[in-house]
């Protein structure tokens, strides 16, 4: 490490590790929240500094310490977050929030296993994207580059809290976090185990801080501090990530919420389908990669199979009038409207609909889809190929199920979200999503002529 970087670690790592907190009868003005969000992020950006300096043994350090942190204070977290399901369930939160907000010891061991696995993968920083020599002698490099200071808001998703910040750390940059008051207590937990991990091995502990303490208006600060901020990554649902695409002067990298759709094919075999399906909207019903339509071919033989099976696991179908004259009348529906096939349920709710054809399959998808995920089964190559080629989404799956449209189960390490933009990142966003590139011209006196 170099002198100046341990230096401004020695700076930051005495009170900075503790989480600043707000007293609860305070009442601050919203030009006292301001100056004191644009403070965090200030910090943010001299942290930045100091970790786009930093080689990728120090990060990698800096991970595996938090990993270990996380489950030397196990209990602190779990305590922590056993307060805000407390009061989850006492305001009425439904079930699939409850679950996304709960953290037990398999979780924690699973984002302590996460940031070692992303300990082990390489640094994008520094990766040349391309380069050549020009005929004038001139040498070109175009290569990857830690984005600066690195926002995030969402809400009732503590895990999202350590895997944003492991990614932004292993890339090079700085973060601030809005967790939302839903996981409050769990949060704050969390960044103090991340900020004392980190000025514990010579990093700078303003490389992960938070603007929870200052509420709403502290999100929408966050959002107007362009120039400050270089990017800003909202997760959660739609009300959540239109707002901030609508009202942030910083640049917004948009996640989409999961309206998935899976479309069976009349060559589709029933075991696949039953075995995928199943895993699709039961494994965990709650998160954005599960699917919420399917598609079945009139001319397929699976749908009593299927409809059995997921009605047997406790999944209430939305089911058009085709699909209801179909099935046996002990498999229980419910009529679907409009709003079904627009609807993430994030929950044990399915919309089901008949089609005649692939083109039926693409056309409805391509009407309610948010451009998440979609996936096809079939023992029909060309009708992979067709549905491959003919669907617009972030992630095209055929004969799998959706719930691999995640950064951990494709080999990213972790994910900061799902990306359904097509501008700069798209799917899956991991450690390359969140550099940037700059040119790098080295010559011997060329002047251009």
């Amino acid at each position: 490490m170099t002198e100046a970087l341990m230096n401004q670690a020695a700076e930051t790592s005495t009170d900075a590790t503790q989480v600043p907190s707000r007293p609860e009868n305070s009442q601050l003005s919203p030009a006292e929240v301001e100056a004191a969000v644009y403070e965090i992020a200030d910090r943010s950006r001299e942290a930045a500094r100091s970790m786009s300096r930093a080689n990728r043994a120090l990060k990698d350090k800096g991970l595996r310490a938090i990993g270990s942190a996380l489950l030397e204070r196990k209990a602190d977290i779990l305590a922590a977050n056993a307060k805000d399901v407390e009061a989850g369930r006492a305001n009425g939160t439904s079930a699939a929030l409850l679950d996304r907000l709960t953290l037990n010891d398999a979780r924690i061991e699973s984002l302590a296993g996460a940031l070692e696995n992303l300990a082990g993968l390489p640094d994008p920083v520094g990766n040349v994207v391309r380069g050549q020599t020009l005929p004038n002698g001139l040498r070109l490099r175009q290569v990857n580059v830690p984005m600066g200071v690195v926002a995030a808001i969402y809400e009732a998703r503590p895990n999202v809290t350590v895997d944003i910040a492991g990614l932004a750390l292993k890339s090079g940059n700085a973060v601030i976090l809005r967790g939302g008051t839903a996981a409050a207590a769990t949060n704050a937990a969390l960044i103090r185990v991340l900020r004392d991990a980190l000025a514990a091995v010579g990093l700078p502990a303003d490389a992960v801080q938070t603007v929870d303490q200052y509420g709403r208006e502290g999100a929408n600060v966050l959002m107007r501090a362009r120039g400050r901020v270089d990017v800003l990554i909202p997760r959660g649902g739609r009300e959540l990530i239109q707002t901030v695409v609508n009202n942030s002067s910083v640049p917004v990298i948009e996640t989409g919420e999961g309206n998935v759709h899976i479309f069976v094919d009349e060559s589709a075999s029933e075991d696949m389908a039953v075995e995928i399906l199943l895993n699709a909207k039961t494994q965990r019903p709650s998160v954005c990669n599960t699917v919420e339509t399917l598609l079945v071919h009139s001319g397929s033989t699976v749908l009593p199979a299927v409809a059995a099976a997921l009605s047997k696991a406790g999944v209430r179908l939305h089911a058009d009038a085709r699909i209801r004259a179909a099935l046996p009348a002990d498999v229980e529906t419910v009529p679907a409207t409009d709003e079904d096939w627009a609807t993430e349920y994030m929950d044990l709710d399915l919309a089901v609909a008949m089609v005649d054809s692939l083109d039926d399959a693409v056309k409805h998808i391509r009407t309610w889809t948010s451009g998440h995920t979609e996936a096809i089964l079939t023992n029909d190559l060309a009708n992979a190929e067709r549905f491959i080629a003919e669907i617009d989404s972030a992630a095209v799956i055929v004969n799998a199920s959706t719930r691999f449209t995640d950064g951990g189960e494709l080999g990213l390490g972790a994910e900061v979200g799902i990306s359904t933009q097509k501008l700069h990142a798209r799917g899956p966003m991991g450690l390359t999503e969140l550099t940037t590139t700059k040119w790098i011209v080295q010559g011997e006196g060329q002047v251009r002529g």
